[in-house]
């Protein structure tokens, strides 16, 4: 199932994403932020666990905010998994 998420506090503007029926993590997209960054994210959590990835995204902090791409992202998938 293909999911989008509106990310608050952080400079990438959607994350779309799409889970299969294990909740194994099939792709997912970033519009806007650090392309570098969001790329590397994209290549270690594909083939994951959504709930495992979640649990290691939770909470990362960029910079002076208190949330990030990564912590996004964490919501996001939790979000989905509801």
């Amino acid at each position: 199932m293909r999911f989008s998420f509106k990310p608050n506090g952080v400079c990438c503007r959607e994350m779309v994403f799409e889970l299969d029926d294990n909740n194994k993590i099939i792709d997912v997209d970033f519009i806007g932020g650090c392309p570098g960054n969001l790329i590397g994210i994209k290549q270690l959590v594909i083939g994951g666990d959504a709930t495992d990835i979640a649990n290691r995204l939770e909470n990362i902090t960029c910079g002076g905010k208190s949330t990030s791409c990564p912590d996004q992202l964490s919501k996001a998938l939790r979000e989905a998994l509801k």
